[in-house]
C-alpha cells in the first residue's frame, strides 16, 4: 500500500513538472500571435495584402515542419528518453526567439519560423511524457489538464504580446517594440530550459526504450505506417485527423470573418477569443475528469465530436454577434474530444511506443495545419465574392461542422475492442 501511494506521489510530481513546462512553453508561443503579422507588415512596407501572403506561407511551412519533425522527435524520445528531447527543444526555441527578435528581413524571419516549427514539434514528446507518468485509467483526465495548460498559455500570451508591442511601449522602444515580445519569449523559454534541467525527471525507464532508432519509421510515411500496423489505431487516428483539419477553420478565418459578418473591431475579437478560451479551460479543468469517469473515454470522444459539429453549425448560422456568443457553450463540448481520444489511443500501445504514437499524431496535425488554411481561406474568399448568387460567409464553418459530424459517425464504430496492451496484461 505504501509503495502504491509513493508511486502515485511520484506520478503527481512528475505531471506537475511537465504541466509547468507546457504552460511556460505555450505562453511563449502565444506572445507571438498578435506580433508576428505586424512584423511581417513592417517588413512589407505596410502593405497588408503582401503581409497576408507571407503569413499564409509562414503558417504552411510551420505545419510542414510539424509533419516531418514530429515523428523524428517522437521516436527519438522512445530511444533516448523524453527529458533530453524536451531540453534540446527548449534550447532550440530560446535561440530561435532571439534569432527572430533580431531578424533584419522577412527572409531571415522566415528561416526563424522554420526553426520554430522544428523545435516546437516536441509537443508530441510532452504528450508521450504524460502517458508515461499517468495510469491508463487516468489519462483522459490528465490530458484534459494538459489541454488547460496550453489553453492558459494561449490566453495569457497574446494579451502579454499585444501589451509589449503596443502603444505603451512604442514611446520607449520605437519600432523595436515589435521585437520585445520575442525577447520576452526567449527569456521565458530559457527559464523553462533551466527549470527542466534541474527539476524535470525522466519519465521513460531504460528497459522501456526501443533498442534502435529507425529512420524508416521516423518520417511521415513511416509514422502513418505505424498507425496502419496497429489496426485498432487507424479509426481513432482518422477521427483525430478530421478534428485537426476542422479545428483550423477559426484560426484561419475568424478575424476576417468576424469583421466582415459582425463588424467586430479588434478589441471585441480579442475579448471574444479570451472568453471562449476561458470557457474551454474551465471545461478541461473541472468537467473532463468527472465526465470521463461517468461516461468513459469513448463517451467523451463521442460527446466532443458531436458537440463540436453542433457548435460549428450554430456558429455558421449565427447572423449576429450575440447569437455567435450564445453558441460558445455548445462548442465548448469539443474540449472533451482530445482527452478521450488520447486516452483511447495511449491504451493501445506499450510504453516503448508512446513517442512514436504521439509523433504520428503530430504528423497528422501537420497535414491538417497545411491543408486547413488553404481550404478554409479559399472557401471563405469564394463564399463572400461579390459576384456569387449564393452569399454564404459561414460556408467554411459549415464544412468544419461536416468534418466533425463525419468524425462522430466514425467514432461510433471505434473504441469498443480492448487494447492490445490491456489484453496482454489481462492474459
Amino acid at each position: 500500500m505504501t509503495q502504491t501511494t509513493e508511486a502515485g506521489r511520484r506520478r503527481t510530481a512528475a505531471f506537475g513538472f511537465i504541466f509547468a513546462c507546457a504552460l511556460m512553453n505555450s505562453i511563449s508561443f502565444g506572445i507571438m500571435i498578435p506580433v508576428l503579422p505586424q512584423l511581417m507588415k513592417h517588413f512589407s512596407d505596410g502593405d497588408t495584402a503582401t503581409a497576408s501572403q507571407w503569413n499564409a506561407l509562414f503558417g504552411s511551412v510551420w505545419g510542414l515542419m510539424q509533419l516531418f519533425c514530429g515523428p523524428v522527435l517522437g521516436m527519438l524520445s522512445d530511444r533516448i528518453g523524453r527529458r533530453p528531447v524536451l531540453l534540446i527543444s527548449f534550447f532550440g526555441l530560446a535561440v530561435d526567439f532571439l534569432f527572430m527578435a533580431f531578424a533584419p528581413s522577412l527572409a531571415w524571419l522566415f528561416v526563424g519560423r522554420i526553426i520554430n516549427g522544428v523545435t516546437s514539434a516536441s509537443f508530441s514528446t510532452a504528450n508521450a511524457y504524460v502517458a508515461d507518468v499517468t495510469a491508463p485509467e487516468d489519462r483522459a483526465k490528465t490530458f484534459g489538464y494538459m489541454g488547460s495548460a496550453f489553453g492558459f498559455g494561449f490566453l495569457i500570451g497574446p494579451v502579454l504580446g499585444g501589451f509589449l508591442a503596443g502603444p505603451a511601449m512604442t514611446p520607449i522602444f520605437g519600432d523595436f517594440a515589435l521585437r520585445i515580445p520575442f525577447l520576452v519569449a526567449a527569456a521565458m523559454t530559457t527559464v523553462n530550459l533551466v527549470y527542466g534541467f534541474f527539476i524535470l525527471p525522466e519519465s521513460l525507464a531504460p528497459e522501456n526504450r526501443i533498442k534502435k532508432f529507425d529512420w524508416r519509421k521516423a518520417n511521415p510515411v513511416g509514422s502513418l505506417t505505424f498507425l496502419r500496423v496497429h489496426r485498432d489505431l487507424v479509426g481513432l487516428s482518422s477521427v483525430g485527423f478530421l478534428f485537426q483539419l476542422a479545428h483550423t477553420v477559426l484560426p484561419s478565418i475568424f478575424v476576417l470573418y468576424a469583421g466582415y459578418r459582425y463588424h467586430w473591431t479588434s478589441d471585441i475579437i480579442g475579448l471574444t477569443l479570451m472568453g471562449t478560451g476561458v470557457l474551454g479551460v474551465l471545461v478541461q479543468i473541472f468537467a473532463v475528469g468527472p465526465v470521463v469517469k461517468r461516461i468513459g473515454e469513448r463517451g467523451a470522444l463521442l460527446l466532443g465530436t458531436l458537440g463540436g459539429a453542433a457548435g460549428f453549425l450554430l456558429y455558421g448560422l449565427a447572423s449576429d454577434g450575440w447569437h455567435y456568443l450564445a453558441s460558445a457553450p455548445v462548442f465548448a463540448l469539443t474540449n472533451f474530444l482530445q482527452p478521450g481520444l488520447q486516452g483511447l489511443m495511449t491504451r493501445r500501445v506499450g510504453p516503448q511506443e508512446q513517442g512514436q504514437l504521439q509523433g504520428a499524431n503530430q504528423a497528422l496535425q501537420g497535414i491538417g495545419s497545411v491543408l486547413g488554411p488553404l481550404i478554409f481561406n479559399g472557401t471563405f474568399a469564394w463564399a463572400i465574392h461579390q459576384d456569387r448568387t449564393l452569399h454564404m460567409p459561414g460556408l467554411p464553418i459549415f464544412i468544419a461542422s461536416g468534418l466533425l459530424l463525419s468524425a462522430f459517425l466514425l467514432a461510433i464504430r471505434v473504441g469498443h475492442a480492448p487494447s492490445r496492451v490491456e489484453a496482454t496484461a489481462t492474459a
